[in-house]
């Protein structure tokens, strides 16, 4: 029996947003039809080059295989070429949330940092953003905490896409502060820069968890040196210190047990809990019914069959949020959020417009100092392997 694999699609192009710069065809690229993008930038430690910034507004994560993110000349959206966004079997290159699972990542995040964004700043600014891992914190694409933001995306999705595919392809993200922390003795706290840089002589943190800080040794037991002649470190015994790192994306469009879905996740804790996975299932969980944990709500603020999804046709999502505003320490509720969106498609040469979440009440976000940014690609999760590719375009917000 031949088995049938099905492949997944995602295709973006373009923003509507200020450029810094622009990126610009060579005259070679109108004869090809696919054109890889293979920068990468790991924007939480590093900032973004001019080679690696895309139309003016993207910067590009994840899997850095020449299929994985690429120009589509092939399908067009309003007379420019979209993004094709593909991720094969064996392309998972990330640690899931529970134990031996894995994930996969190609995608484009709006928010990054350039060197301009340190310039007139203290010499030693960046490099301690490095080491706290917040170089982001200091770019553009960011929306405040509480804020109220209208996006607009589009989306083609092929009829080759299988139903049993778990992808999100587009994820608003919380921007957590590495500077708050959690002491062996139990204390939550806010570390100055500088504090933060002495805790980083002696621990090393790997997601949200400490260890101790050990020199790595070659086999005659001498430390191991990078290229640049600096000491090589590795983690040691767990020390008892904890790091905010983050938790589920509070808003998420994606696909997942065939079905689509609207995820809105809401955390109040200060100091995330990385063990309350409170998250709402698209499969079993009713819609508007949120999932509830003592700080965590979890909402699928609309689902649809995925043999219902509309297919080999651009659909452009519009939507308002005005989001959650948290109390900081005392890990209150403010102010709940609204979340509306539209849907419009071409079906048999008409257009269909859906109201599929009508200003609906909702929490959604993170009590963080910081806010929000945007991402759009593949975000393979649940462990799933199965092969993802699809296009996406026109993205705004104000």
């Amino acid at each position: 029996m031949k088995k049938s694999i099905f492949i997944i699609c995602v295709l973006a192009s373009g923003c509507t947003a200020m450029a810094e710069q622009v990126e610009k065809p060579g005259p070679a690229i109108e004869t090809q039809t696919l054109v890889p993008l293979t920068e990468r930038v790991n924007v939480q430690a590093d900032s973004a080059c001019v080679n690696q910034i895309i139309d003016g507004c993207w910067v590009a994560v994840g899997a850095k295989k020449a299929h994985a993110i690429q120009r589509d000349f092939n399908l067009m959206f309003n007379g420019k070429p979209s993004y094709r966004f593909e991720l094969k079997e064996d392309d998972n290159t990330l640690s899931g949330y529970a134990a031996r699972e894995t994930k996969g990542r190609a995608e484009f995040s709006y928010c990054y940092a350039t060197s301009d964004d340190f310039k007139g700043k203290p010499a030693d600014t960046y490099k301690k953003a490095q080491i706290m891992k917040t170089v982001y914190h200091h770019g553009k694409g960011i929306c405040p905490q509480g804020a109220s933001r209208d996006y607009e995306f589009s989306v083609y999705i092929p009829s080759t896409l299988g139903s049993d595919v778990s992808t999100i392809f587009a994820q608003w993200h919380g921007m957590p502060d590495r500077t708050l922390v959690q002491t062996p003795q139990g204390e939550v706290k806010k570390l100055t820069a500088d504090e933060f840089m002495e805790l980083d002589k002696t621990t090393i943190f790997k997601k949200n968890m400490g260890y101790e800080k050990k020199p790595k040794l070659d086999k005659q037991g001498n430390p191991v040196k990078d290229k640049q002649g600096n000491p090589v470190y590795q983690a040691g015994k767990a020390n008892g210190w904890l790091v905010e790192q983050g938790g589920y994306p509070p808003l998420a469009f994606g696909f997942s047990g065939g079905w689509f879905y609207i995820k809105a996740n809401s955390d109040r804790k200060w100091l995330t809990d990385k063990d309350d996975r409170c998250n709402a299932n698209p499969e079993k969980t009713p819609v508007m019914k949120p999932v509830t944990s003592t700080y965590k709500a979890s909402t699928i603020a609309y689902k649809m069959p995925f043999a219902d999804f509309p297919k080999d046709c651009w659909i452009t999502f519009r939507i308002h949020i005005d989001w959650t505003v948290y109390g900081k320490e005392a890990e209150t509720i403010v102010k709940p959020g609204m979340l509306d969106v539209q849907m419009d498609y071409q079906e048999k040469g008409k257009k269909v417009n859906k109201h599929i979440v009508d200003n609906e009440k909702i929490m959604i976000g993170r009590n963080d100092d910081d806010g929000y940014y945007f991402k759009f690609g593949i975000y393979r999760v649940g462990n799933s392997t199965k092969p993802v590719c699809y296009n996406l375009a026109n993205y705004s917000e104000r």
